[in-house]
């Protein structure tokens, strides 16, 4: 008979955001600026290249997925950061906007966010206002 063990070990691949507003959809705008603000100083960044975008999702907590993994693939998409976030929802259609400008080898780089998570995914209405936060992936 063997000594075959298992085992665990931690791994620093994630990151908990949180965005907070007085509508979900300033909540929404807020997690997109914590997740960006991993990757780079976004209060250095101009809104020279704005994407537009809009997608369908009926449950808010997906919709909050939806929208982070959004921003990523078109911020990859089009080597871009960005730094000012646009969200309106009419009903389960979500019309979102990211404003930034074209990543360049002099701007100083944080952690890359590979995408939002399932992960403690929470979107709520509170007596502050509303909060939105997941985990990311690092």
């Amino acid at each position: 008979m063997g000594t075959d063990t298992c085992g665990y070990f931690d791994h620093d691949a994630d990151i908990g955001i949180i965005g907070r507003g007085d509508t979900l959809e300033h909540a929404f705008e807020g997690a997109a600026q914590a997740m960006f603000a991993i990757m780079i100083d976004i209060a250095a960044l101009r809104p020279e290249i704005t994407v537009r975008f809009t997608f369908e999702e009926s449950d808010v907590e997906l919709a909050l997925v939806s929208w982070l993994n959004l921003l990523l693939a078109h911020a990859r998409e089009q080597q871009t950061v960005f730094s000012h976030f646009g969200l309106r929802r009419e009903g389960n259609r979500w019309h979102g906007e990211a404003s930034g400008q074209r990543w360049q080898r002099d701007m100083e780089r944080g952690v890359e966010v590979k995408g939002a998570t399932l992960t403690m995914l929470a979107v709520e209405q509170t007596p502050a206002g509303w909060e939105a936060r997941c985990i990311v992936d690092v």
